[in-house]
């Protein structure tokens, strides 16, 4: 007769193989700990030798806590690793239909003069800065020719409404095409200062979107936005109330910028959107671009000053939400996702590899095409770090397949990158070459160096915990991404 196997052959835990796992503290106590698809748990230091050491018995509730959330498995068993490849593949499933947003510079005109203005504008009366109507073709003869089903097609200046019979012809000429199968969608990035009821029939008529921008109440927009006769906030928000009656309350959106002013007035801020019944509110920092360097209005407030506004803005908008009004901040809407699930998001900042050119393709008013607004934006600025190639010359292939967009986008995985791959905040964070190359003259950046890395750990931080800690807050920040 065949002899009993030893009694360490029917132990559960013996067999254990620890998967490859990214940790973080995030209190004296607390750490964040989580496998490169970012399933997470929260735990004590004890927990964290626990599971690091396999010290687990079935039962003990740790062992089973951390075989869900794929940190452990048993030796020789493929489906976790499986599973782990699944979706992996399923977050980045944008990188099988690049490129969906296609930018269109029609001017660099403007008749505002904000002291921010990433984009390096010009005077109301210089035209040689419009996009010329053969450059247009071209720019959409290469857009129609990208892969994805859906391209969303977005003009932005300057003012784009200072050249708008171009936007006009480009749309039109878009519509008759546009290959079949292939949807259209147009957005205008606008303040909206030149909005008359031609420009609402030819939205309305063409489902034309609408973007603006409001930095909060009437001083401090004004302040922000200054333009002759100081009716900028006037304007915004004549205009905002106007697309909303002609279009509908969901065609249109506004954006906001912090400024050094803004830093102790968020809960006005906040409460000028909601005075207006937009949808949310998007609390953007400034961008190291254009106006914002030349005038060192970038430099004028550091990360911390602006993560204390982030931070007391999210609360007083989870306060709102928690009275009844469904109103998110767009930004942690877009980092919960990528918390919470697996779908990849359109956001470029917060895709690795980088969205520059896979994720969007600038199309300038000279014809020179870039990776992306920012690195157009550096263009002004006299660096051409991100310039791909020129409508006279190049095609959506050529564009795309370029070498030098080639070894951008291959040098802008954050899984390989230093610091990047073993941060446990990975997974839910993105790749900025453009902004690393604009500060540190490098496109992946020294990471503890940097106010980009700082800002996004700061709040995924916050995030996690409010998840953690708060069910009601939790039930507010759940249903942001699944509404």
């Amino acid at each position: 007769m065949a002899g009993f196997r030893d009694a360490a052959a029917y132990n559960p835990t013996a067999g254990l193989q620890l998967l490859p796992i990214r940790f973080e503290q995030l209190q004296p106590n607390r750490y964040l700990v989580n496998n490169f698809v970012g399933d997470g748990l929260l735990l004590t230091r004890q927990e964290l030798d626990r599971v690091v050491g396999l010290d687990l018995s079935p039962g003990d509730g740790l062992y089973e806590r951390a075989f869900e959330k794929l940190l452990v498995s048993v030796k020789g068993q493929q489906s976790q690793l499986q599973l782990l490849a699944m979706r992996l593949r399923s977050r980045m499933a944008f990188l099988q239909q690049p490129t969906a947003l296609h930018i269109f510079v029609v001017t660099l005109r403007c008749e505002h003069s904000c002291p921010y203005c990433q984009v390096s504008r010009r005077c109301v009366d210089r035209e040689r800065y419009d996009m010329s109507s053969d450059t247009a073709i071209r720019a959409l003869r290469v857009a129609l020719s990208a892969p994805p089903p859906t391209i969303k097609i977005e003009f932005q200046g300057g003012e784009p409404l200072l050249n708008f019979p171009l936007i006009r012809q480009i749309v039109e000429t878009a519509r008759r095409d546009v290959p079949s199968g292939k949807m259209l969608e147009f957005v205008i990035a606008t303040n909206l200062a030149l909005l008359d009821d031609d420009v609402l029939d030819f939205c309305r008529e063409n489902s034309v979107l609408l973007s603006t921008s409001l930095d909060g109440p009437a001083d401090l927009h004004n302040r922000n936005r200054p333009r002759p006769g100081s009716n900028s906030h006037q304007l915004a928000t004549e205009g905002i109330r106007r697309a909303q009656s002609a279009l509908g309350r969901d065609r249109i959106g506004a954006f906001m910028t912090t400024t050094e002013a803004s830093l102790e007035r968020v809960e006005g801020i906040i409460d000028e959107y909601l005075k207006l019944d937009l949808d949310g509110i998007f609390l953007r920092p400034l961008s190291p671009y254009g106006f914002a360097i030349k005038t060192k209005q970038f430099n004028k407030y550091g990360g911390r000053e602006w993560l204390k506004f982030y931070e007391r803005g999210l609360r007083y908008i989870l306060d709102i939400n928690k009275n009844g009004r469904h109103f998110p901040e767009f930004y942690a809407t877009l980092l919960l996702k990528r918390i919470l699930t697996d779908v990849p998001i359109g956001y470029v900042d917060l895709r690795s590899p980088a969205g520059i050119g896979l994720g969007a393709l600038v199309y300038n008013y000279d014809g020179k095409v870039f990776a992306s607004d920012e690195g157009r934006m550096l263009a002004e600025m006299g660096d051409r770090t991100f310039e791909l190639g020129d409508l006279a010359t190049d095609d959506y292939r050529s564009l795309i397949l370029s070498d030098k967009l080639i070894e951008l986008v291959g040098g802008s995985l954050s899984q390989c990158s230093p610091e990047c791959a073993s941060c446990a905040f990975e997974p839910y964070c993105g790749s900025d070459p453009v902004y690393h190359h604009a500060t540190q003259g490098d496109p992946v950046g020294i990471k503890p160096l940097s106010e980009f890395c700082a800002r996004q750990k700061s709040v995924l931080r916050l995030l996690i915990e409010l998840l953690d800690d708060s069910p009601e807050d939790a039930a507010v920040l759940r249903g942001w991404v699944s509404r």
